[in-house]
């Protein structure tokens, strides 16, 4: 079943749905360079239903957003919460709340925004946590080689598709991995690479 996100305002149901333009993330260790750039766009009123997640565990987290709206994770997205490490907790930040903060994509993959990162799960796979200039350089449009492009697309509707792991250390780069390539970020230098399906392509 699908995880819902709830922000109850006004109690009222709205549409979930549209593309998930930009979902991704980076370092926990960046937080000060864990911005919510360009988002997903699942439209997801205050006060409405949004489905942003899936399990069977009957789980729930709530969470209070920035503007007090209450917001309920269920399901999937909850459990990753529930397990992140309070480090973790504190670099993702409050729930978003509003048109950009929570659903499902066109392609299943269903996500809750926060100020520093964003929690995603598709079914099938675990749900992951990205967020910094990891989720910046994915939440970057382009085109289906990979190349930034005005017309093209972000996040999980991108070519690098959605995300295959939580961020790993391997040196000084923090790596997340993504069903067609990666994204790394280099603590030492500042520099992102982005890799999409074995070619390095053009961070933004």
């Amino acid at each position: 079943m699908n995880q819902k996100t709830i922000a109850r305002a006004a109690g009222i149901a709205a549409a979930a749905s549209i593309a998930l333009l930009g979902v991704a993330g980076c370092s926990s260790d960046d937080s000060d360079s864990a911005s919510a750039s360009s988002s997903a766009a699942a439209s997801t009123e205050a006060g409405a239903s949004a489905s942003s997640g899936a399990a069977d565990s009957g789980q729930t987290v709530e969470l209070t957003a920035a503007d007090g709206t209450k917001v309920t994770l269920t399901g999937a997205i909850a459990q990753k919460f529930e397990s992140a490490t309070d480090k973790q907790k504190t670099d993702l930040g409050v729930p978003k709340t509003g048109a950009d903060a929570s659903g499902t994509g066109e392609n299943g993959v269903s996500f809750q925004q926060f100020d520093g990162g964003v929690i995603t799960y598709k079914e099938g796979s675990p749900a992951y946590i990205t967020w910094g200039k990891i989720r910046d350089a994915w939440n970057v449009p382009r085109d289906e080689s990979g190349k930034p492009a005005a017309d093209g697309k972000g996040g999980s509707q991108g070519p690098l598709g959605t995300a295959t792991s939580d961020e790993t250390d391997e040196g000084n780069l923090k790596v997340s991995t993504f069903e067609n390539g990666k994204i790394t970020w280099d603590s030492a230098t500042d520099k992102v690479e982005v890799t999409v399906k074995g070619e390095v392509v053009p961070t933004s």
